[in-house]
């Protein structure tokens, strides 16, 4: 290799490590990036947490027979409102997905009334399991702005 070859590669190389340098010495100051609390997929469970919580905020005035957060499945006990005796319900919720989505969460319901004291199985309003889904994704959505601004 000639000299003028040898000089213009070292050149180049110094040039390299000096954009190098000055580019780490820019991030010197400054903070690292904080982690998105409000990602859409939180995975310190098996599903998206917000939606969870928001699932078990809406569901609290009911008892629980199950709650499986990696499963992301939560089954209540009877409930029977105390307005109304006659009546009772039972709800399941399924969460399906790690992200935020209306898609990733499914409720079932079942009601049954009253009949001559035994329980008897009766239909429940789709506007009723529709009502439940909307109040936990709006939940989870308030769940997470606060994540983002808090």
């Amino acid at each position: 290799m000639s000299k003028l070859t040898l000089l213009a590669s070292r050149s180049a190389t110094l040039a390299l490590l000096g954009v190098a340098a000055l580019g780490l010495s820019a991030c010197a100051g400054k903070e690292k990036p904080k982690a998105d609390l409000a990602a859409s997929q939180v995975t310190t469970i098996g599903v998206n947490s917000y939606l969870w919580r928001a699932s078990l905020d809406a569901l609290s005035f009911m008892p629980l027979l199950q709650a499986d957060s990696s499963g992301g499945v939560i089954i209540t006990d009877w409930y029977a409102n105390p307005a109304n005796p006659g009546e009772r319900m039972k709800v399941t919720v399924s969460i399906l997905d790690r992200d935020l989505r209306a898609d990733a969460i499914r409720v079932a319901a079942s009601r049954q009334v009253s009949q001559g004291g035994a329980w008897v199985d009766a239909p429940v309003q789709a506007a009723t399991v529709q009502k439940l889904e909307e109040i936990i994704l709006t939940r989870a959505r308030d769940l997470r702005r606060g994540a983002i601004e808090g």
